[in-house]
């Protein structure tokens, strides 16, 4: 975990900080994280539980070739899957509504492996996972009312999103970039990931995302989103990091990350997606993001309790 303020903008700038499906949401690049403040953070590693837990599940074998090791907890994972080996520990972050909303992304596919979302994308060059029953969307629910031509990047009806609302224990407002979540004051951040998986759809019946943005919402004095998804299952809360394409299984990320992922998809429709989009948004989101591959190996995985 890095300590130094450079050393967190650079991790930071590579952070990518309702139901369908068995029963029952940053970027890669943070292009506009800001540039790294003075000060410094709380940064403490936590003295939480060690070990490992093998009772829920069996996790894969570990790939060939070296993995990154000395790290915290990575991600993205499978969220069914509870058993993890890394040793490394850190207190679990506050609940959202006590800490301060500072950012708002999307990634196309989920990042995550969940009930919901666990059919493996067929774009190799895309990664990630996809919301069962997305190959039985009517034409109307595939039909594209921007005709290709949507303000939010290359995201269209059929496809699979993830959504991730950033929190930070800094005292900071939503904004552009991952530099966002500190401050001059809080340079090393208590760092928490509400997460959801949508299928995108053509139907003005289907969840509007303003629901969901930020639209100034302040509770007790902290910015939020006007509200979470709350009816795609009880989530997932579990240690890990920063994802996004620039990390692998052998390139690990230092951050600590409280992950909370809802297990199930919901459907989101597109039209409400180009609002947020072409009206402005204080985040400055036009498109969607790429994924991390998968983190299968049990060495980089913290057990889910």
């Amino acid at each position: 975990m890095p300590r130094s303020p450079v050393a967190l903008a650079c991790a930071l700038s590579a952070l990518v900080l309702l139901p369908i499906g068995p029963a029952a949401s940053r970027a890669e690049d943070a292009h506009a994280a800001a540039p790294a403040p003075a000060g410094s953070g709380h940064g403490d590693a936590g003295h939480g539980d060690t070990g490992a837990d093998t009772g829920h599940g069996t996790m894969p074998p570990a790939p060939e070739g070296g993995l990154c090791t000395g790290f915290g907890p990575q991600t993205p994972r499978d969220i069914a899957l509870h058993a993890g080996q890394n040793r490394v520990t850190f207190p679990l972050a506050p609940p959202p509504e006590a800490m301060n909303l500072c950012n708002i992304h999307t990634h196309t596919n989920a990042e995550h492996k969940g009930p919901g979302f666990s059919v493996l994308s067929t774009d190799p060059a895309a990664g990630g996972y996809t919301c069962a029953g997305a190959d039985r969307l009517t034409a109307a629910e595939r039909a594209d009312p921007a005709f290709g031509h949507g303000p939010f990047g290359h995201v269209k009806p059929g496809d699979t999103i993830e959504v991730h609302w950033v929190f930070s224990s800094c005292d900071v407002q939503p904004g552009p970039g991952l530099g966002a979540c500190l401050s001059e004051a809080c340079s090393n951040p208590t760092l928490r990931v509400e997460s959801q998986v949508f299928l995108v759809v053509n139907d003005p019946f289907a969840l509007d995302f303003a629901t969901f943005a930020h639209a100034g919402t302040m509770l007790n004095g902290r910015p939020q989103p006007r509200a979470l998804p709350y009816n795609t299952g009880a989530p997932v809360v579990f240690r890990g990091s920063t994802t996004g394409p620039s990390y692998s299984e052998q390139a690990c990320s230092p951050l600590q990350v409280t992950w909370s992922v809802r297990p199930n998809c919901a459907r989101l429709d597109i039209s409400s997606l180009y609002r947020w989009a072409h009206n402005g948004n204080v985040f400055e989101e036009e498109h969607s993001h790429g994924v991390r591959a998968l983190v299968t190996a049990p060495e980089l995985l913290a057990p889910i309790h």
